[in-house]
């Protein structure tokens, strides 16, 4: 989470626009990011790409359009790619790549060498602003008129995820909803007479209780309080001092603020140094990677654990936890409240989960743009963005009322539909469709309060170096919580950081990008 923040194209707690093998993470199908999109069952490590037959009528507009993915099916099997075909009159040609870097890769190519796609996917927000400065990417603002489908379903504060200078140069996803919260052993609280803790001070003393007070009945001290993975983990006890996540920019009492400079900062950090003096935290914590904090929890090492609802609550997880201990209990837990309020962690208002540009050499084309507008109202539509969701109706899916109802051949067959999901899916009603056992976590984690950040919008101007950035913030912040550095060093910190991290010229470049979008004015 610290990357994500330093690095400004991430979010913290933002969701999937991905689908069922692994719906748990922010998974922006861009390059770059190491998370794959949820609907991506398998990675097949290769390229898969349509060939010929595809049974695209006579007169259809041939239009080549790459990404990041998998698991596309050949097009006489790719009844997403025929059904479109067939209502827009279009020959789609979809081109996906497994692996982020390779997509990478042969998108700078293909921009380089002039061969460039109809349409495409915009690895991240660095990569939009330097095919802008190229002069490479259509000027979507005069066509915005021809993009009314799009417009209403992406809504149009959506737009300002993908504008620089004014313009709008990309079509952003839908916007996603949160996935993470605290869960906790209910089961545990029970054992040792407990509620769920409220505030901060009654988490403190649960967490301190779990590791100490042998919750699960085995006459060990083998068991630990919180564990999660890096700083995520105490993302809603910075949010309950009314601090976003490291490196995260806000509007707080009408300012823009950098939460490295929010005064209450200082005070988190100190809480948390105070958690960590428990010796209940997962000693591993700032080691965890991928899902070694999932792994604690299932095998009932720890007692709270920052994760997203998939990674808990999906039926093989649930029942990994089963074999272990039947008696096992995980409930989502609200954010503790705080000094600054209740908040469960940041939602990046500026994340995307996806991006996708149309090369400015396509102005000179009117029919095939127009054909490329078509495509993205279609699937913005309500007929066709059923279709890339959830697959045929009548076949994988059909409707009582309004209701999606699926069918068992969407589990079976619909499992790379979300390739087609050009600008997105309404996150909410999609993720209760497809995963109805889960509705309620879905729904507990979307409603949870959290502070609104903003780093979503920006890009790194030339000079500052993010990786460096956040490399040195993440070691600092290390030794604030362990008692390495006194927070009373806290100012000091901040001079080095803008003295050999041109962190100065990134503050003011980032004020200036929020700013022109309306923020903290």
């Amino acid at each position: 989470m610290l990357s994500c923040s330093v690095l400004a194209g991430c979010s913290s707690g933002n969701s999937s626009n991905g689908e069922a093998s692994d719906a748990n993470k922010p998974a922006n199908a861009a390059a770059g990011n190491a998370n794959q999109p949820a609907d991506a069952a398998a990675d097949n490590g290769a390229p898969a790409k349509d060939a010929e037959g595809s049974g695209a009528s006579a007169g259809a507009v041939k239009l080549d359009i790459i990404e990041t993915g998998n698991n596309l099916p050949t097009p006489d099997k790719d009844f997403i790619k025929q059904a479109i075909d067939k209502a827009i009159q279009t020959d789609l040609n979809l081109t996906v790549y497994a692996s982020g870097d390779d997509y990478k890769n042969q998108l700078n190519v293909r921009m380089a060498s002039g061969n460039f796609p109809d349409l495409f996917q915009v690895p991240d927000r660095a990569a939009l602003k330097q095919f802008v400065d190229q002069g490479l990417l259509l000027d979507l603002t005069p066509y915005m008129d021809k993009l009314q489908d799009v417009k209403g379903f992406i809504g149009d504060e959506s737009l300002k995820k993908t504008t620089m200078g004014g313009d709008v140069y990309a079509i952003p996803k839908a916007p996603n909803i949160p996935y993470n919260t605290y869960w906790i052993r209910k089961d545990w609280l029970d054992k040792l007479g407990l509620q769920p803790p409220s505030t901060i001070d009654e988490f403190l003393n649960v967490t301190k209780a779990f590791a100490e007070q042998d919750p699960d009945g085995n006459g060990k001290k083998d068991t630990i309080g919180l564990t999660g993975s890096k700083f995520s983990t105490f993302a809603p006890i910075f949010g309950a001092f009314g601090v976003g996540d490291p490196n995260t920019f806000y509007v707080k009492e009408g300012k823009l603020v950098n939460s490295l400079y929010d005064p209450a900062m200082k005070d988190a950090l100190a809480f948390i140094k105070k958690l960590i003096d428990t010796g209940a935290v997962d000693p591993e914590i700032m080691a965890n990677t991928g899902l070694q904090h999932q792994e604690k929890a299932i095998k009932g090492q720890a007692g709270i654990v920052w994760i997203d609802w998939p990674n808990l609550s999906k039926d093989q997880f649930t029942e990994q936890i089963k074999k272990v201990n039947p008696n096992a209990d995980w409930i989502q837990l609200a954010p503790p409240k705080g000094p600054g309020g209740q908040y469960d962690g940041p939602f990046d208002a500026g994340g995307t989960s996806g991006m996708y540009a149309i090369p400015k050499a396509l102005e000179n084309d009117k029919e095939k743009l127009q054909k490329v507008f078509d495509l993205l109202n279609y699937v913005s539509g309500t007929d066709g963005s059923q279709l890339v969701q959830f697959g045929i109706k009548g076949t994988h899916f059909n409707l009582e009322g309004d209701k999606v109802v699926p069918t068992d051949l969407m589990g079976k067959e619909a499992g790379f539909t979300w390739l087609y999901q050009f600008t997105g899916r309404p996150e909410m009603a999609y993720l209760q469709t497809k995963f109805a056992p889960q509705s309620k976590y879905i729904e507990f984690a979307n409603s949870q309060p959290r502070i609104q950040i903003l780093n979503g919008f920006l890009s790194n101007p030339d000079g500052y170096n993010p990786a460096d950035a956040t490399r040195f913030i993440e070691e600092e912040f290390v030794k604030f919580i362990y008692g390495k550095n006194p927070i009373a060093g806290y100012d000091a910190f901040l001079k080095t950081l803008e003295a050999s991290m041109n962190f100065k010229t990134y503050m003011d470049a980032s004020t200036k990008q929020l700013e022109d979008l309306g923020y903290g004015k």
